[in-house]
């Protein structure tokens, strides 16, 4: 490979390393690896249609652990990049309180103590997995951030990703797939 070459896939890999929102922050953890779990479902397998448009459209169950030094509250965004339409957003959490490390089955946002952004059905709740066809994946992703937000509880995912741009120490993520069994 010539020198050239290798010279442009470092620039690649800075580029992506720099776009990042954690842009190099993420550290490991001294009390171990930031980490989101759900009792729910397995990381990568299947959702049980409880969660979702087909059943009860229940938020499921989520821990963490792991928390990064320096935190101050957590954001918690659920989106399908499978959608036609493109990336679709099911769920926003913000400033949700460092001392919570678990979020119940179906729990209220009031009871969580954070506040809930507008989800692509234009709603302020969890809106289950519903794919139109086929199998879409459904990424949960936790972002241990530096600060507690400042925005209104209609905040979009993209006020939000704009917001914890800088502020992001690390995130934890946990996929499910779903494909609805009668359309």
């Amino acid at each position: 490979m010539s020198v050239y070459k290798v010279a442009f896939a470092s620039v690649i890999v800075l580029m992506s390393v720099l776009a990042s929102p954690v842009r190099g922050k993420q550290m490991k953890q001294k009390n171990g690896k930031f980490e989101l779990t759900s009792s729910a479902f397995i990381n990568s397998q299947s959702i049980p249609a409880l969660y979702t448009c087909d059943g009860r459209d229940v938020s499921p169950e989520l821990s963490w652990k792991g928390v990064p030094p320096n935190t101050k509250s957590f954001v918690l965004i659920c989106d399908d990049p499978d959608a036609p339409a493109g990336t679709w957003v099911h769920w926003i959490l913000f400033n949700i309180p460092v001392t919570v490390m678990h979020i119940a089955q179906g729990a209220r946002v009031a009871d969580i103590g954070a506040l809930s952004g507008t989800n692509s059905w234009k709603k302020k709740e969890w809106g289950g997995p519903c794919p139109p066809a086929g199998t879409h994946h459904y990424y949960f992703t936790l972002y241990a951030i530096d600060t507690t937000l400042t925005l209104k509880e209609s905040a979009t995912k993209n006020d939000i990703m704009a917001a914890i741009q800088n502020h992001t120490i690390a995130t934890a993520q946990l996929m499910g797939t779903y494909k609805r069994k009668k359309i």
